[in-house]
């Protein structure tokens, strides 16, 4: 039997898309199993009761995702 995962969504930051189905992939800053919060980037249901695999980030790990996102060429993709 699987444990069971709990989860607390302490802010939305933002929806990067929103499928057909309802489906937003979101920025959230989330607590996992009671855990601190992270930044977390994954798609959730309308009502946040079913999500996808996602990402999870610390603060230094999304400082340094900025980053490379900030230096990165899109031209060239």
């Amino acid at each position: 039997m699987a444990a069971k995962i709990t989860y607390t969504i302490q802010e939305e930051l933002g929806d990067l898309s929103v499928a057909s189905n309802g489906w937003k992939k979101q920025l959230t800053y989330t607590s996992w199993n009671n855990r601190d919060e992270k930044f977390d980037l994954r798609s959730w249901n309308p009502d946040h009761t079913a999500m996808t695999k996602g990402l999870t980030l610390t603060k230094d790990e999304l400082l340094k995702l900025r980053e490379i996102l900030n230096n990165l060429d899109l031209d060239k993709y």
